[in-house]
């Protein structure tokens, strides 16, 4: 696959995102089967299925150079997405360098990294980035590593220091959130973070989730997808800016649906980082509108039949309980069984 990026797209105001038909053929859909419940559902995170959202470590998309400008202006606005306590340094260091290494080896014409010893010197074409600095000095930077690497990266970064038989979020950069915020969960233990989602605690999903967590090796990284529904193409719905887009569910109906409803999608990667024995969590985030992801009637005619059948505490957890009796009455035409 050759990795074009598309011009300069907005993910709030004017909303002029959208899918290429190469971005809609790569789109992770998320669902295997009619139904849909909690699972723990990981992977080994190995190269598959060349030109795919699997191909490599990090996805690069047509949405880099938009994804970046939005991420720059949720700092703007809030410079505390990104946080990283103290004892979380190696860590950020050890994320820095795994990220580079990661893009410049797999994107080769965007990225490149050249190495001696401490002394690295790292050139982001796509985003006209030159930087030369001193691998451990954060002075040789112009902003802490973590920062400054994500500032660069897609997706959410969560940076979990492992102590004590659980991971805690510790450090992170966050700024497109399906609905929760880093400085609240900031210093949580995985059960803490993971309180609010209904019926897997039940289940034991994250019992065994954690077990598995915590026995990553150096790697051996995993992966797993998560989803959601979200109204227009928003990256950052986060408790912060609820006052932003909280009501716009109330804004769907049978007719707008397809254009509104966005099903969200998270690539969800584990990685155990070698310097710090840190567990790297990334989320990384697709969009896709109805409108979009019918194009493929298999697609359609699933998601219609999960949305039915989604049991109540879930449709609620994930916001969808408001609006979705219009999203059934738009999908049901995609289901020649309905």
């Amino acid at each position: 696959m050759t990795l074009t990026f598309k011009p300069l797209e907005t993910y709030r105001d004017d909303f002029s995102f959208a899918n290429s038909a190469e971005a809609i053929a790569r789109f992770p859909f998320p669902f295997p089967e009619d139904q849909y419940m909690y699972s723990v559902n990981l992977e080994p995170a190995t190269s598959r299925d060349p030109g795919s959202v699997f191909e490599h470590l990090f996805d690069v998309d047509e949405h880099y150079v938009s994804e970046m400008a939005e991420r720059a202006r949720v700092l703007e606005l809030d410079p505390q997405r990104c946080l990283v306590m103290p004892h979380m340094a190696q860590a950020a260091w050890d994320s820095l360098a795994l990220l580079m290494q990661s893009l410049a080896t797999d994107y080769p014409q965007y990225f490149r990294l050249a190495r001696d010893g401490d002394a690295w010197h790292w050139q982001n074409l796509a985003l006209g980035i030159d930087q030369r600095f001193t691998f451990g000095d954060p002075a040789t930077l112009p902003c802490e590593p973590l920062e400054y690497i994500t500032r660069q990266m897609q997706g959410d970064f969560a940076l979990l220091d492992q102590r004590d038989n659980d991971l805690f979020m510790d450090a992170g950069m966050v700024t497109c959130p399906a609905d929760w915020s880093l400085r609240f969960d900031a210093g949580m233990s995985f059960q803490q973070w993971h309180a609010p989602v209904p019926m897997a605690h039940r289940a034991g999903v994250f019992e065994r989730a954690l077990k598995y967590l915590l026995n990553i090796q150096v790697g051996q990284p995993v992966r797993r997808l998560n989803w959601t529904l979200t109204i227009n193409p928003r990256l950052d719905t986060s408790p912060e800016t609820y006052h932003q887009w909280g009501s716009d569910r109330g804004k769907v109906t049978a007719d707008n649906a397809g254009a509104l409803v966005h099903l969200r999608v998270e690539l969800q990667l584990m990685v155990r980082l070698p310097r710090s024995n840190a567990l790297m969590f990334s989320i990384r985030t697709y969009l896709i509108s109805l409108d979009e992801l019918v194009t493929n009637p298999a697609w359609a005619q699933r998601l219609y039949r999960v949305m039915r059948d989604l049991p109540e505490p879930i449709a609620d957890y994930k916001g969808i309980s408001r609006y979705r009796q219009p999203l059934l009455d738009w999908l049901r035409p995609f289901d020649p069984q309905a």
